[in-house]
């Protein structure tokens, strides 16, 4: 009387389809992923295959019938890993895993910004976000915009095709209000990293009032012919020529640094009071007749030349 062992036929098989699969995935270019959620049902026609046959063998004979538990519980994992790979990648979420373990750190430039001036604008208001920002006065009659872009990201094509994708201008009466934008990001376990490091030119004959989002801000006001004003940013870096004509007015600042000297710094308060001391530190070149004036930020440094 012959013995047949249920479950031996199908984990042989088993293993050399998988085997298959794997090494012509190798040299055909076939995705693991789609491999390994794909090929499981081949198990089902397998165990399907060997009951067919062991009914067909036990009419010309009476074969005694055992089975072998570690193969049935050996297919039984590799069918449980198969349909767990096809529901993740049903639900997407193996897409995005895949997405996630390809990534890599890629730069781009960002589409350049422009907005015509005219005679009616008088102030421009720039809110800004968590971004390295270089604000610049400029002889031109124009609001603009430029810099580079760092992402994670597993594709090649630019996250950002159009300014509007990050920046957003509108004018009411005699104000035109920017608004810069964050990159789009992923939220949960999938999001990604992200920074800016842009270039914005103002015309250096109109108001400016910046508001920060605890950023870092570098200001280069060259020949300015107006007034600047920087509430909120994280850090501010000032480079100033000693021929130009400014008064730097840090309000409250935590620290102030700059050459020996540069800085006049004049305390208010009492230290012993509920609201302290707060800190004014001046600087002022020529007659100080256009004024920058700094107010809740944690440290400025100032560069003359």
């Amino acid at each position: 009387m012959r013995t047949w062992r249920v479950g031996t036929l199908s984990m042989g098989a088993s293993l050399v389809f998988l085997g298959l699969f794997l090494f012509l995935s190798r040299f055909l270019g076939f995705d693991l992923v789609h491999v390994m959620s794909a090929w499981w049902p081949i198990l089902l026609i397998v165990l399907g295959i060997e009951i067919l046959l062991y009914l067909f063998f036990s009419r010309q004979e009476k074969p005694f019938l055992k089975y072998d538990f570690v193969s049935i519980i050996f297919v039984g994992l590799l069918g449980m890993v198969g349909i767990l790979f096809a529901t993740l990648s049903a639900t997407g979420i193996m897409g995005k895993v895949e997405e996630v373990v390809a990534r890599e750190e890629r730069s781009f430039e960002l589409p350049d910004f422009s907005y015509q001036m005219d005679d009616s604008i008088k102030r421009v208001v720039l809110r800004t976000v968590g971004y390295q920002t270089t604000i610049e006065a400029t002889d031109e009659k124009e609001v603009s915009m430029f810099g580079t872009y760092r992402i994670q990201t597993a594709k090649k094509e630019k996250l950002i095709t159009s300014a509007n994708d990050y920046v957003y201008a509108n004018k009411k009466g005699d104000t035109l209000y920017i608004n810069v934008k964050t990159l789009p990001n992923e939220l949960g376990p999938f999001d990604s990293h992200e920074e800016i490091a842009s270039t914005i030119l103002i015309p250096k004959g109109v108001q400016l009032e910046v508001i920060g989002n605890g950023n870092e801000i570098m200001l280069n006001p060259r020949s300015l012919e107006n007034d600047w004003s920087i509430n909120g940013a994280g850090s501010i870096d000032v480079k100033v020529a000693e021929t130009s004509n400014l008064n730097i007015e840090a309000v409250g600042v935590g620290e102030v640094n700059g050459k020996d000297g540069a800085w006049q710094v004049t305390e208010k308060g009492d230290p012993s009071g509920m609201e302290g001391v707060e800190r004014n530190s001046v600087y002022q070149s020529g007659e100080g007749k256009y004024h920058i004036n700094i107010t809740n930020t944690h440290y400025v440094s100032l560069n003359t030349n």
